[in-house]
C-alpha cells in the first residue's frame, strides 16, 4: 500500500468508517445520562482527560525514546476511548451505558485538548525551537470532519432508519476490524526498516501505558465507590485508547505528516487487544463469582 494513498486516502476513510459505526450505537440519552449519574462520569472523564496525558507524559519522559516517539506516545494519551473500548465493556460484563457515554463525551471534549496537549508535548520533546505544530483551528475542523460528523452520521440514522441501523451496525463493526487491521499494517509495513528498533524502543512502553492506565482506572472507581459495573467500564475506558485517530493525527499529511510519530499507537492498538481481552475475562469471572 503506498503510503500516500494510506495516509491521504486510506486513513481518514477507515476512521470515518469506524466513527460511523460508534454513532450507531450512541443515542442523545447517551449524553443526557450525565446528568442522571454525574459522579461516574465526571471521575471517568477526569480520569481519561487529565490522569492519562499526565501518566503518558511520565512514562514517554522516564523512558529513553526519540523524541518523536516521545511525541507518539503524547498523541495516544491525549485521544478519547475508542468504540472498541464500548465492545470490551460489554464483554467484561461491565456497564455499556456508561461506556458509551464515556466514549461520546470524551470525544467531543478531545476535539479541542488534543491540539493543546500535542503542541505542549512537542515543545517539551523536540525543543521550542520546532517548527513542527498542530494549527489549532485547523486540527479541530478536520477531527470534527472524521470524528463527529460520521459519528452525527450514524447516530441520526439510528433515529430515524432504526432497521438499517441494526442491519448495518454488524456490518460496521466487522468493517472497523477490518480497517484498523489494515491500518495498523500499513503504518508497520511503512516504517518496516526501523521496525525491530521500534519495538524494542517502544512496545515495553506501550504495555506499561495500558497496564498502568488500567490499573489506575480500576483503583479510582474502586475506591470512589461506584461499584463493580462503573468501575469495570471505566477500567476500560481509561486502559484504552482510540490508536485509529492518534495514527491519523501522526501521519495526515494535513496534520503531523510524520509516520514515525504513528508508531507507538500502532505497537498500542496490538498490545491493548491482547491487555483487554485478559481484563475482560478476569472481570467476567469476577462477576460471576459475585453472584454465586
Amino acid at each position: 500500500m503506498e503510503a500516500s494513498f494510506l495516509t491521504d486516502v486510506f486513513l481518514p476513510l477507515a476512521l470515518f468508517i469506524i466513527m460511523v459505526g460508534m454513532g450507531l450505537s450512541l443515542t442523545l440519552e447517551d449524553f443526557q445520562r450525565v446528568v442522571i449519574y454525574p459522579k461516574a462520569v465526571v471521575i471517568g472523564l477526569v480520569a481519561q482527560l487529565i490522569m492519562l496525558p499526565i501518566v503518558g507524559f511520565c512514562i514517554a519522559w522516564m523512558f529513553p525514546l526519540e523524541p518523536q516517539l516521545a511525541v507518539g506516545v503524547m498523541i495516544l494519551s491525549a485521544c478519547p476511548g475508542g468504540p472498541t473500548s464500548n465492545m470490551i465493556t460489554f464483554l467484561a460484563g461491565g456497564d455499556v451505558a456508561l461506556s458509551v457515554t464515556l466514549t461520546a463525551i470524551s470525544s467531543l471534549i478531545t476535539v479541542f485538548t488534543i491540539p493543546l496537549v500535542v503542541n505542549l508535548s512537542m515543545q517539551v520533546f523536540l525543543g521550542e525551537g520546532t517548527t513542527l505544530q498542530l494549527p489549532f483551528l485547523n486540527t479541530v475542523l478536520q477531527i470534527v470532519l472524521i470524528t463527529l460528523l460520521p459519528v452525527s452520521i450514524g447516530m441520526v440514522t439510528k433515529k430515524y432508519a432504526p432497521r438499517i441501523a441494526d442491519k448495518g451496525d454488524k456490518l460496521v463493526k466487522s468493517l472497523s476490524l477490518f480497517f484498523l487491521a489494515v491500518v495498523i499494517t500499513g503504518v508497520l509495513l511503512r516504517e518496516r526498516n526501523n521496525f525491530i528498533s521500534y519495538v524494542i524502543d517502544v512496545g515495553l512502553v506501550s504495555l506499561i501505558l495500558n497496564l498502568v492506565t488500567t490499573a489506575l482506572g480500576f483503583a479510582i472507581a474502586t475506591l470512589t465507590g461506584l461499584g463493580q459495573k462503573r468501575a469495570t467500564a471505566i477500567t476500560v475506558e481509561v486502559g484504552i485508547q482510540n490508536g485509529t485517530l492518534a495514527i491519523v493525527i501522526a501521519s495526515s499529511p494535513t496534520l503531523l505528516d510524520t509516520p514515525t510519530m504513528a508508531i507507538p499507537a500502532a505497537i498500542y492498538s496490538l498490545v491493548m487487544f491482547v491487555t483487554a481481552a485478559g481484563f475482560a475475562w478476569w472481570a467476567s469471572r469476577r462477576q460471576s463469582l459475585s453472584k454465586a
